[in-house]
């Protein structure tokens, strides 16, 4: 999935509509997570959302994205186990032991918001408890570097070294992005990095932050539905997202119930 290069800057009443979308978007993921258990497949779960959506006069940023060759059928994408992101909402039915990634998105008065989780189904290995524990920290830690004045490196290095002490592959394939009137905008905030090199983050951008990690190679390849994107070896992959705005007060998590202000 991509988009403009054109970075945009952002005004607090446009902000304030990306909050609503973000809300929506916890929304969605709140649905989702009471919902999943095993024998639930994932257009089930794709429709769970869809009345998440119409309740918040939303509207979904992933149904139809890619035109009218290859339209996007989903409200959500659903990744299960060796799916790293942009899976189908299909038959598969969940069962004990999987692990799937919901990643959402969703439009209010023309303003994205766009957030992510992997959960799992029942029990997992201590492996793959640890993988999802990695990668969700991973998000943390580079939200808690995207702050004005900051640069890129700062936060993919920050996203990377969570990886590094489990030998987890860090995915370079796809990135997080900035995020506002579409749902891929510029700048691409990558998964790795060296600290005080990239763009300088300022007030009034808005960002995707999604480490995406392997518990195996970071290699991945796409399926023949040119949409879902599995890691090379089979290995079980996890995925973790939120937008963040940079304000003047500070930097915001949108894709919560709440928005809440980044200490």
């Amino acid at each position: 999935m991509q988009g403009t290069r054109l970075i945009t800057k952002k005004t607090d009443a446009d902000f304030d509509k990306m909050k609503i979308a973000g809300r929506c978007v916890a929304a969605m993921h709140q649905a989702v997570r009471e919902t999943a258990e095993p024998g639930v497949t994932t257009l089930e779960l794709d429709a769970v959302a869809r009345e998440v959506l119409a309740e918040y006069e939303c509207r979904s940023s992933f149904l139809g994205y890619g035109g009218p060759t290859n339209p996007f059928p989903g409200v959500l994408c659903t990744s299960p186990n060796s799916v790293i992101v942009h899976g189908i909402p299909d038959g598969y039915r969940l069962r004990d032991g999987d692990i799937i990634s919901i990643d959402a998105g969703a439009i209010y008065e023309g303003w994205h918001g766009d957030a992510a989780f992997t959960m799992a189904i029942g029990d997992v290995s201590d492996e793959v408890a640890t993988l999802l524990e990695a990668t969700e920290a991973a998000l943390w830690a580079g939200i808690r570097q995207a702050t004005a004045g900051n640069r890129l490196g700062d936060v993919g290095a920050a996203v990377e070294a969570l990886a590094r002490p489990h030998g987890i592959g860090v995915v370079r394939d796809y990135v997080g992005h900035g995020i506002g009137r579409q749902m891929h905008e510029a700048p691409s905030v990558p998964n790795y990095g060296t600290p005080g090199k990239g763009l300088k983050i300022k007030v009034g951008m808005a960002l995707a932050i999604e480490p995406m990690f392997n518990l195996g190679a970071a290699d991945s390849f796409v399926l023949d539905d040119q949409w879902t994107v599995v890691t090379s070896d089979g290995a079980p992959s996890a995925h973790f997202e939120h937008t963040v705005l940079i304000t003047k007060e500070g930097t915001i998590v949108s894709t919560l119930p709440e928005p809440k202000l980044v200490e």
